[in-house]
């Protein structure tokens, strides 16, 4: 089903978080970096309700996924009756909400955490259910009297009110001004599918925007049902795998920024259609690329390899870093191929703050595979200028240090006894695998060399070296590259 979001922060949260300072380009001060929760429907669907909402909000607490930057928890599609009340309004469903939607927003953000909740701007939400088109405003003071932090907003039904920027703009500019209008800041995430290219105008009113059609829980087999495999595409579809979505993806990653993201969708790590390599490569590049890391497994169920994947604070630290300069696609090569005729492998490179690199090797081959990438390659941006015309001049270093942000991955008996409640985060906060973003931001942690961030350190690259590494098959090697501390520096280390 198609994609659904809203977010919003409390203004003293805003405040502590720097989210409001001078320098931002956020359209109303949110999304600095990209955000992160949990989003029931890839797990659940229709099936959900206050219990399991509130269920899933706790363990976000007890396992440290709170702590480690998953702010949001979002309520999908299905919430609501069937029909408005008297006076026009949305009305949630008493089954499912017997307590009302304020009353789940209120025991949320007690337990420190962000409500979300999704609408459509259309007639009714992709499972019928009303919509918001043409009830803009007062569904937005809706939410905010409900204390909502985040809105996903969808595109079904929309009554022909799309093929150009200009009509979609104004169709999900209205809820843009309405949310801003009701003076809560609320997280504003544009579902449209990259209908009419959002990439190119949503970020004076949106804080992110899907940029394809749905994904669902597969690494790389196609589905006619997702006829498109570039950015230009008609029919966006669903069923989208992920190296559909992260082809698509690949012309656009400029296009997000501080305060406004390229949404790839929601995260199916832990769904079960993918391997663990798969599933590592799915989140590693999502956080390469800058999306939204929202979970879309249950939480509670959650198994152990799931749970450290997603707890990964180096990846994480990544996609957070203070920068927020999405990694971009050096080179894309054929190789062997698998069951579906698929098979590539391609260099990613992200410009990280105080001037580290981001560094993957995506083997989406059949096989295990050698791969390599220069120091030239890594740096091409800086040894080309003029649009690739000139040779430029390397960044000057004596060398660099090699960091594998998956080297410490947490094992899965100290996983286990997180998940069982044996052992909490708060035991292992000194550790090389555990990090609390609550207590230190991303980029302090950085800053002061915080093992759990920086991975482990394997090599040293001289400075016309190359990065080598065995990678596995439809799996992915994450590096952060760092200049080596006390190198002199070298006069001049042009190509």
């Amino acid at each position: 089903m198609a994609c659904r979001i809203i977010a919003s922060f409390t203004t003293a949260a805003l405040l502590a978080s720097g989210a409001l300072g001078l320098g931002s380009t956020s359209y109303n001060g949110l999304a600095k970096t990209p955000q992160m929760g949990w989003d029931n429907w890839n797990a659940y669907g229709c099936e959900i309700d206050a219990e399991t909402l509130l269920e899933t909000a706790e363990k976000m607490v007890d396992f440290g996924f709170r702590d480690l930057g998953y702010q949001y928890v979002i309520l999908d599609d299905c919430w609501s009756n069937m029909e408005r009340s008297e006076n026009g309004s949305l009305v949630a469903n008493a089954t499912k909400f017997p307590d009302g939607i304020k009353a789940v927003a209120d025991e949320i953000h007690s337990m420190g955490l962000l409500f979300g909740m999704y609408s459509s701007a259309g007639m009714y939400t992709c499972a019928q259910y009303p919509a918001s088109l043409g009830h803009e405003e007062i569904d937005a003071q809706t939410f905010a009297d409900w204390g909502v932090d985040y809105l996903k907003y969808d595109n079904c039904y929309n009554q022909g009110q799309e093929g150009n920027s200009k009509i979609t703009f104004d169709r999900y500019k209205t809820m843009s001004d309405a949310l801003n209008k009701t003076g809560r800041p609320i997280h504003y995430g544009m579902c449209n599918w990259g209908k009419d290219y959002p990439w190119n105008w949503a970020q004076t009113m949106a804080n992110s925007w899907r940029m394809s059609g749905d994904v669902y829980d597969s690494f790389n087999r196609p589905d006619d049902r997702c006829p498109c495999t570039t950015y230009d595409c008609e029919l966006p579809g669903y069923h989208c795998s992920i190296m559909n979505i992260i082809g698509k993806a690949a012309p656009i990653v400029d296009k997000g920024q501080p305060g406004a993201w390229n949404d790839l969708d929601a995260l199916e790590v832990g769904n079960g259609g993918m391997t663990d390599d798969e599933y590592k490569a799915h989140f590693t590049m999502w956080a390469m690329i800058k999306s939204p890391l929202i979970m879309g497994t249950n939480i509670p169920k959650m198994s152990a390899a799931t749970y450290s994947i997603l707890a990964n604070p180096a990846v994480i630290a990544i996609n957070q870093d203070s920068a927020g300069m999405p990694a971009f696609r050096v080179w894309n090569r054929p190789a062997d191929v698998d069951e579906y005729d698929q098979g590539e492998i391609s260099l990613w490179v992200a410009n990280l703050a105080g001037g580290d690199y981001a560094v993957a090797l995506l083997n989406a081959g059949d096989t295990d595979l050698q791969m390599n990438a220069t120091l030239e390659e890594i740096f091409i941006d800086k040894a080309t200028t003029a649009g690739g015309s000139t040779r430029g001049q390397l960044p000057q270093s004596d060398g660099w240090d090699l960091y594998d942000l998956w080297a410490n991955r947490m094992d899965d008996m100290t996983a286990e006894s997180i998940i069982s409640g044996n052992v909490t985060t708060m035991d292992a906060s000194n550790s090389t695998m555990t990090y609390n973003a609550t207590e230190m931001a991303y980029a302090d942690g950085v800053k002061m060399n915080n093992t759990a961030l920086l991975g482990a350190k394997i090599e040293s690259i001289p400075p016309m070296g190359t990065l080598s590494a065995m990678v596995p098959r439809h799996g992915v090697g994450m590096y952060r590259l760092r200049k080596q501390e006390g190198a002199g520096m070298r006069k001049r280390d042009e190509l």
